[in-house]
């Protein structure tokens, strides 16, 4: 079953089909929401969070639209009221932020290690930013439809995630 006859089920009162739509999107809200808040116990809190708001929202999801690009805007939000409720602190990255897979030579595995630090240090926004351009391969229009946003703010915005995060890598590769 696809995920828009597994939400016209829902809509129509069969609870256990939206099962399948969590089982499908559950690992990429979980990566989304890490990439957010730095923090698996408040990611995993608010994807759970964003999967009960969409259940209950579903009566208004209209039909022939993409399931993730909704329910992200609902995760979105939660990952943001969760991170608002922290103190707020530089967070580093302990165990790492586990958005990049490990490289295979000590080389690279340090360059990853001063990616990954870096985007701890960098806010919400611009994490999520850096995120959706170059993990989840999203275009300006695309990111544009997702943060609902013109796409010259997104240009504009991602040009400067990437210097801030330009200077926290040089900052972490100091450190060390």
């Amino acid at each position: 079953m696809d995920d828009q006859a597994a939400i016209e089920r829902c809509q129509a009162g069969n609870v256990d089909a939206f099962q399948q739509v969590v089982e499908q999107y559950q690992a990429e809200a979980m990566g989304h929401a890490l990439a957010l808040l730095a923090n698996r116990e408040d990611a995993e809190d608010a994807v759970q969070e964003a999967f009960v708001k969409a259940f209950r929202a579903l009566r208004r999801f209209q039909a022939g639209r993409r399931f993730y690009p909704w329910f992200y805007t609902i995760l979105r939000h939660c990952c943001f009221k969760i991170g608002a409720r922290r103190p707020a602190v530089v967070v580093e990255s302990d165990p790492p932020l586990e958005i990049l897979a490990s490289a295979s030579d000590e080389a690279g595995e340090r360059q990853v290690r001063l990616l990954e630090q870096g985007l701890a240090r960098l806010s919400a926004e611009d994490r999520e930013l850096i995120t959706l351009k170059h993990f989840d391969g999203l275009s300006y229009q695309a990111l544009a439809e997702r943060l609902e946003i013109p796409p010259g703010t997104v240009m504009s915005r991602l040009y400067h995630a990437r210097q801030r995060l330009r200077a926290e890598v040089n900052r972490s590769r100091q450190e060390l």
